[in-house]
């Protein structure tokens, strides 16, 4: 099935989420809807409009969110509480200032492994403010 295209700030129906993200079925070619909304059970920040009748319609910032989830699941191989660790970061707090970060409380691992966590960690948190921010 091929959506059309909408404009940028229109909202969109699952279907067209699950195809604009790429969240098809390899060998049926089917919109995984059913991931989009296991997704929602999980991770609070994906809050679609629900209208009558049950329908969910999804903002260009939800399909954003949406993407970035996909991105760290199916890509970079994360478990969903990993990821909810992630998007529970209060973007506005420094990484210095978080103590999940704190380096001190991790003396048993290799101070280059922790930077370098760190790092790929602060870019993921650059990329959830600019979702939440855009």
């Amino acid at each position: 099935m091929d959506y059309k295209k909408k404009d940028k700030d229109a909202y969109k129906t699952i279907g067209e989420v699950a195809q604009e993200i790429n969240l098809i079925d390899k060998k049926t070619g089917v919109p995984q809807t059913h991931t989009i909304r296991y997704w929602e059970t999980q991770f609070k920040q994906l809050k679609p409009t629900i209208k009558a009748g049950g329908r969910r319609y999804y903002s260009e910032k939800n399909i954003k969110m949406l993407n970035f989830v996909k991105l760290l699941l199916k890509e970079k191989g994360l478990k969903i509480a990993g990821v909810k660790k992630i998007l529970n970061v209060k973007v506005d707090q420094s990484i210095d200032e978080h103590e999940y970060f704190d380096i001190n409380t991790s003396k048993n691992k290799s101070t280059k492994f922790i930077k370098d966590k760190l790092k790929n960690i602060s870019k993921l948190i650059k990329e959830i403010k600019n979702i939440k921010d855009g």
